[in-house]
């Protein structure tokens, strides 16, 4: 475990001192699930983008490949 110093707006840490003393969670597990949570989140953010770029490179390649199959004749 590592030790870290923290600021946080004092409107924060009032909302969350609240909410703390109603779910009867240290302070510490509370701020650990909820990095983790917002970590969770700014990965599934990094994947989108990752993914649209890559998506982008590839879009005029599909719709080449689209038309293609429009064009060919299916003979039964």
């Amino acid at each position: 475990m590592k030790n870290i110093s923290l600021k946080l707006d004092d409107s924060v840490f009032g909302e969350t001192e609240e909410i703390l003393s109603r779910i009867k969670k240290p302070r510490n597990r509370y701020i650990n699930e909820a990095l983790e949570f917002y970590n969770g989140i700014q990965k599934r953010l990094f994947l989108e983008k990752k993914l649209r770029k890559e998506s982008d490179l590839v879009k005029s390649d599909s719709l080449d490949v689209l038309k293609e199959f429009e064009n060919i004749d299916y003979a039964d």
